[in-house]
């Protein structure tokens, strides 16, 4: 159970539980029936001593709960302690009574505007240091003028309103935090199959990369020796978790593995759209081998090939 110590500020709580809710001041309120206007001395601090019941109410709204215990009077004091939690479950002990929230602290509660005023808590704020982390900036294109011609000055920070674009921003904030990368091992692979995954917390599958070894020799025939090579077969990221990081750290858990195993050399074949990915991660173009061929081949059904050597093959995009 977490005390309502000096060390947590009601305010301060509030922010928290209507940030997970995500609820303006104007939506709580309606939500509670507690005046705005009081809602908001609460939490900028102004009201020193508001009463339990509109706590309560304002609490319950955000989908929190108010609860009240007695510490064990066997304790150095024993007090009344009561919190505002994000569920039953929420429990601290008297050393750590802001962990007892279970609430993420709201982020930018720092920032202040020119007035001195907090922004939203239920928004993400985020400072503006230069015009392209404004959005104002960027719908009037004058982003790209020297600071002599701006128009306007930069605000100290800024939010996004658009709720769609905040949920994205979030959820792709939670798999940064979260995702994580592991090397399959076994699971009816080929001893010279490599398989890596990046997977959330819950399981889902959210990125892959394939591979395999080759001995040069059996290519280009020369003398079996023990050196080793991998091809890249692909990697894979889910639509909704791309330009995360989650592919470069896949072909980067894949070096570290080569590093391990002794091995010097990876090849690839990719199309346009990956390209930048193994760019970035150190890949280059091999002189010798500027394209793949690739061979679609037709239903036999109802199909007659002309007089040229049938739909032999299609260049690949070579990224």
């Amino acid at each position: 159970m977490a005390e309502l110590t000096e060390a947590v500020d009601l305010g301060t709580a509030l922010r928290a539980l209507r940030r997970r809710a995500d609820l303006s001041q104007r939506e709580l309120a309606e939500r509670s029936g507690v005046p705005q206007a009081t809602l908001a001395r609460i939490e900028s601090g102004r009201a020193a001593d508001p009463r339990f019941r509109t706590v309560e109410r304002l609490v319950r709204a955000a989908g929190g709960e108010v609860v009240i215990g007695v510490r064990d009077t066997a304790g150095p004091a024993a007090t009344a302690a009561t919190a505002a939690t994000a569920g039953p479950a929420a429990t601290a002990g008297p050393a750590d009574a802001t962990a007892g929230l279970s609430l993420q602290a709201v982020p930018h509660d720092a920032l202040r505007d020119g007035a001195g005023r907090r922004y939203p808590a239920h928004l993400d704020a985020w400072e503006v240091r230069e015009p392209k982390d404004w959005p104002g900036a960027w719908w009037a294109s004058w982003y790209k003028l020297p600071p002599a011609l701006w128009p306007l000055p930069l605000p100290p920070a800024t939010y996004e309103r658009n709720r769609r674009y905040r949920d994205r921003r979030r959820r792709a904030e939670e798999i940064r935090r979260t995702v994580r990368l592991r090397r399959v091992a076994g699971d009816g692979l080929p001893a010279t199959s490599w398989r890596f995954v990046a997977e959330l917390p819950g399981g889902e599958l959210v990125g892959e990369l394939r591979a395999h070894e080759r001995s040069p020799h059996l290519m280009y025939g020369d003398d079996p020796s023990d050196e080793r090579e991998v091809v890249l077969d692909g990697v894979l990221v889910a639509w909704d978790c791309r330009r995360l990081g989650i592919g470069r750290r896949l072909v980067g858990m894949l070096a570290d593995e080569m590093d391990r195993s002794g091995i010097r050399t990876a090849h690839a074949i990719v199309e346009a759209a990956g390209a930048d990915l193994l760019f970035a991660c150190g890949y280059r173009f091999e002189a010798s081998r500027p394209w793949a061929l690739r061979l679609d081949r037709r239903p036999a059904t109802g199909y007659r090939p002309s007089g040229q050597l049938g739909q032999l093959g299609q260049t690949g995009r070579a990224g």
